[in-house]
């Protein structure tokens, strides 16, 4: 009897084992589809960040901006960088990814976030604190944190004042207890491994103070990364002059030179909450409010809702000198840095009016990467 019952095992071992290769190739297809899709997907975003890479050099040349870098992050990956043009028109040095420039305005993403930190997240301050608490010598008794950050006029309303805004250098360092270079370097710079940013260009002749405050091999590396700054250029009738300007000075609203790959450690580590609580995170690119009024900036950032997208961004421009812009989408998780040494990724567009896609870089990026 079990020599009869041989064939009908033989049978559902067949049956099993077809069942099983069926359900492999099935699976194998299933792969295969996701494996080309995927290629598919990586090819088409290759393609389309060539065709904006070709664009933008499209627009520098155009807005005759001699030099210029950028990059491109998204989901936390950066997927594209690069530098464009000439960072040294003279000696003909490309401008790359790691070329420092002066970011003049944009600094304050910066200030702000070394201000929510320390003052905020890791200690008692709150944004409705009035400034004079911790700047007695400020002459607003009624103005607060938050409001300066937002730059909401003295008598209401918006006014984008970078004069009023460095009022939050003394407020830092009475908070922390420390001067803002030195807590900017250790609490932003080294802290990130960004050691081709440096507070401030005056650094290129330290004071006694800054040798006080900076070790040598500090001192040393900030001299290095100013030697390697892209040189700043006005622009007339598309001839580019050097500019012969004194170093920016280093506060809340100005004053920080950096470079592309330094902002993109910047971004990641706001991304990740490695520098700000979620909820202050939140805070900082929502809507501050005076009275019953929304401004179009939240602490620190400017905040614009365009056909239901949020756009959080800023910028910075010395006249005849140096532009830069950050411009970030959260809900795509993506963002977009530009650096330039001339005034012409910002001077065109009167971006202190607080409108972002008045920039023909920001609508390439907008049009392009976040439809």
């Amino acid at each position: 009897m079990a020599e009869l019952g041989r064939p009908r095992d033989v049978q559902a071992t067949a049956r099993r084992q077809s069942s099983i290769s069926l359900r492999t190739l099935r699976l194998s297809i299933v792969i295969l589809a996701i494996a080309l899709g995927s290629a598919h997907e990586a090819a088409a975003q290759t393609l389309t960040l060539s065709l904006f890479e070709r664009y933008l050099e499209s627009l520098r040349v155009q807005a005759g901006i001699p030099g210029m870098s950028g990059a491109v992050i998204q989901g936390g990956v950066i997927v594209w960088e690069k530098g464009l043009g000439r960072a040294d028109v003279g000696l003909n040095t490309p401008a790359t990814a790691d070329t420092p420039y002066a970011i003049a305005g944009m600094s304050q993403v910066l200030s702000s976030t070394l201000l929510l930190r320390r003052c905020v997240d890791q200690s008692y301050m709150s944004t409705a604190d009035a400034v004079q608490l911790w700047f007695p010598a400020f002459s607003e008794p009624t103005t607060v944190i938050g409001h300066l950050l937002a730059h909401a006029a003295p008598g209401g309303g918006f006014k984008y004042d970078q004069g009023r805004y460095a009022s939050l250098t003394p407020v830092i360092e009475n908070c922390t207890n420390t001067r803002y270079a030195e807590l900017l370097n250790s609490d932003m710079f080294e802290r990130l491994a960004m050691f081709s940013s440096v507070p401030g260009a005056a650094l290129a002749t330290p004071t006694p103070q800054d040798v006080e405050i900076f070790t040598p091999p500090q001192l040393a590396r900030f001299a290095d990364v100013l030697r390697r700054s892209a040189v700043p250029y006005r622009v007339t009738g598309g001839r580019a002059t050097k500019s012969e300007l004194p170093p920016l000075p280093l506060d809340a609203a100005t004053g920080v030179v950096t470079t592309v790959r330094d902002l993109e450690k910047f971004d990641l580590a706001l991304r990740d909450n490695l520098l700000l609580s979620p909820q202050t995170r939140q805070a900082a690119w929502s809507n501050v409010f005076a009275g019953d009024v929304p401004l179009p900036m939240g602490l620190g950032w400017f905040v614009q809702n365009v056909d239901g997208l949020q756009l959080v961004w800023h910028f910075g421009l010395v006249k005849d000198a140096w532009s830069s812009l950050i411009l970030k989408v959260p809900n795509r998780d993506l963002t977009f840095i530009l650096l330039a040494n001339s005034d012409g990724l910002s001077a065109p567009f009167g971006l202190d009016s607080a409108d972002v896609t008045t920039s023909l870089f920001a609508k390439l990026f907008l049009k392009m990467l976040a439809p």
